[in-house]
């Protein structure tokens, strides 16, 4: 029987607990060289620039922060190395343990309001949005509680921006030109989109299956059959009754965590680049946009992840059962590991209203590949089928003229 992870309930947004009463600035004390500075009372993290007070920014493609107003650059003080994985059904029982003590099985909104450090102005995070934007002076801020939150499964790697957002604009405007019938409004995107950094949630998983298989191993031969114009030659299927059992190893399957997005071309911006990940460290996230997970990761194991997987196990089955058809009967899968970690990757975000239909572009903040839906402009495409209508009566009128 299929060795499979226990369902664990889902776990409940955090609760918001009340202000602490330690100064208003002070170095983070889990990252005593980290440049960023915690916002006790509000528990957000900010990057204020040591030289002239505006803000740092990591840079894709560099080992750094940036400033962008006066230029003053600090070297990321980070951790480097191999990011770990942990065992996925002990962690989601630890998850469900921690969930049950601290909230005591009640729901509560993740949405949360804070204020600017560096305005007052107040702003929202909204759902699982765990790194935005001051509405009013634009000071990139991070919700510090939501990210170390005992209730939730904490950020294990980030694969850093390597894409420029010069770089990025290039690459979708590419794309963008390339769609012949795609609305004037859409292609004047820089004007009417919004163009942004962000990392997505993503999970990573590692597995050793055994599984044991029944089936059938069809063998073709042929057989004459008829008399006379009706004689002729069939192929035919000999079938034998199998059953064996089959090993695979599975690394890195990737399954994006995040809702509201369009999973199918979130999906097509692979392959990543996995083996490149950093442990994580909120600096890769300075000036960006940053989500956690809406699905955990049990749930995206059974919604995503198996069902690869399942895939090459069959493939896997059939490749074993041989012959020249295959007919898979059943199928029973252990796991002999089953890992996970959590991962933050980059993409570069275009969202372009037209009709009052939201349009998503999305843009692989490592490798730079594109995908994305357009929508279609009804007039380009009466146009072309107008001029096609054209074109077709002028060559036929031609074609009778020349006979």
């Amino acid at each position: 029987m299929t060795d499979q992870p226990r369902d664990p309930d889902q776990p409940p947004p955090l609760p918001t607990p009340p202000p602490l009463p330690q100064p208003a600035r002070l170095p983070d004390p889990g990252a005593l060289q980290d440049p960023g500075q915690i916002q006790r009372t509000e528990r957000t993290r900010t990057y204020p620039c040591p030289q002239c007070g505006a803000n740092l920014f990591y840079e894709p493609g560099h080992h750094r922060l940036l400033c962008r107003a006066c230029g003053h650059a600090e070297a990321l003080t980070a951790p480097t190395g191999t990011v770990g994985k942990r065992d996925l059904r002990q962690a989601m029982r630890e998850l469900a343990h921690r969930i049950d003590e601290s909230n005591h099985g009640q729901r509560q909104s993740l949405t949360r309001e804070v204020v600017c450090q560096n305005c007052g102005g107040r702003t929202s995070f909204e759902g699982t949005l765990t790194a935005t934007r001051c509405p009013y002076c634009a000071t990139p801020i991070q919700r510090n509680d939501l990210q170390k939150a005992p209730e939730r499964l904490p950020i294990d790697g980030v694969l850093p921006f390597q894409i420029d957002q010069q770089t990025a604009h290039a690459n979708v405007k590419k794309w963008i030109n390339s769609r012949w019938f795609a609305p004037t409004e859409f292609k004047t995107y820089r004007q009417v989109g919004s163009f942004t950094s962000i990392y997505l949630s993503y999970f990573a998983y590692d597995a050793q299956t055994v599984s044991h298989y029944t089936g059938k191993r069809g063998q073709h031969y042929t057989v004459t059959v008829g008399s006379g114009k009706d004689r002729h030659t069939e192929i035919r299927t000999r079938w034998h009754r199998v059953s064996g059992k089959v090993s695979n190893s599975f690394r890195d399957v990737l399954q994006p965590a995040n809702t509201g997005l369009d999973h199918k071309k979130i999906m097509e911006l692979e392959p990543w680049p996995i083996p490149a990940a950093q442990p994580y460290s909120p600096q890769y996230v300075a000036g960006h946009l940053s989500r956690t997970y809406d699905e955990d990761a049990n749930q995206r194991f059974k919604h995503g992840a198996r069902g690869q997987m399942d895939a090459v196990i069959e493939s896997t089955v059939r490749r074993d059962i041989g012959g020249d058809e295959q007919r898979v009967e059943n199928v029973q899968t252990s796991y002999k590991m089953l890992t996970f970690a959590q991962l933050l990757l980059p993409v570069w975000l275009l969202t372009v209203t037209y009709e009052g239909k939201p349009f998503q572009v999305f843009i692989n903040g490592v490798t730079g590949e594109v995908q994305g839906r357009r929508p279609w402009s009804k007039v380009k495409i009466a146009f072309a089928i107008v001029a096609a209508i054209i074109v077709i009566t002028i060559v036929a009128v031609v074609v009778k003229m020349v006979r």
